[in-house]
């Protein structure tokens, strides 16, 4: 009997010390396996952190270019405004010097007009008889020459209105009278001369205009007509 309950005691003995001894082992054999496998979703996690990352910082930067494209185009049509006025205001700067130059040398010739009617009417007074009256004439008609051309030089030209049309806005009508060697409205004389500026009145001619054959005398009865 004691040879059997030492048995029994060895036989309990060895099963106690045999399990708390393998238990170890096998969790120091799994603890190597979980260290060199991760878990799977362990690096997509990060990849997927990354492009966020990438995805996120590339709005800011097209927002960015975006603002600086509409700036451009802003400042792009600002500089064509700017650059549109400043022709037009260009152009209409040289109108108005051109205008007032004009306008200057009207008034000039205007003034000066006066001395060329008095050459005009000397010239048809004239009437040299001796030697020394056609000295002075000669003289007088190389002034007035002179004079017509530093006219011709400044773009003036005189008109030339007997037999034409009346034009109200070339002519001054002075007088009508009955013609009947002109048809009604038509200049029959020039009283004072009008001068052209490069193709503008630069003083009206003052004329005299037909009013046609004017009334007939009656006719004289006959002498048979009572017999």
């Amino acid at each position: 009997m004691s040879g059997d309950a030492n048995h029994l005691h060895d036989s309990a003995a060895d099963a106690v010390g045999t399990e708390p001894a393998d238990q170890p082992a096998e969790v120091g054999a799994e603890s190597p396996t979980l260290e060199a496998n991760p878990a799977p979703g362990t690096a997509s996690v990060g990849a997927d952190d990354g492009e966020a990352g990438a995805g996120s910082s590339e709005q800011p930067l097209e927002a960015e270019l975006k603002a600086l494209r509409s700036e451009h185009e802003s400042l792009r049509s600002q500089y064509m405004r700017i650059a549109a006025d400043f022709d037009n205001f260009r152009k209409r700067q040289s109108r108005d010097q051109q205008d007032q130059r004009l306008q200057i040398t009207c008034s000039t010739l205007s003034e000066i007009l006066p001395v060329v009617d008095n050459f005009e009417r000397a010239r048809q007074q004239l009437d040299p008889q001796n030697e020394e009256a056609q000295e002075l004439h000669r003289s007088y008609q190389g002034l007035y020459k002179q004079l017509v051309d530093v006219f011709k030089q400044l773009g003036v030209s005189p008109m030339r209105v007997e037999g034409e049309p009346f034009d109200p806005s070339l002519h001054e009508a002075v007088l009508r009278e009955p013609s009947d060697a002109y048809p009604e409205d038509v200049v029959t004389a020039e009283l004072q001369r009008g001068y052209h500026l490069d193709g503008r009145v630069l003083r009206h001619a003052l004329v005299k205009v037909s009013m046609g054959p004017g009334p007939s005398a009656p006719a004289a009865p006959s002498s048979g007509e009572g017999d």
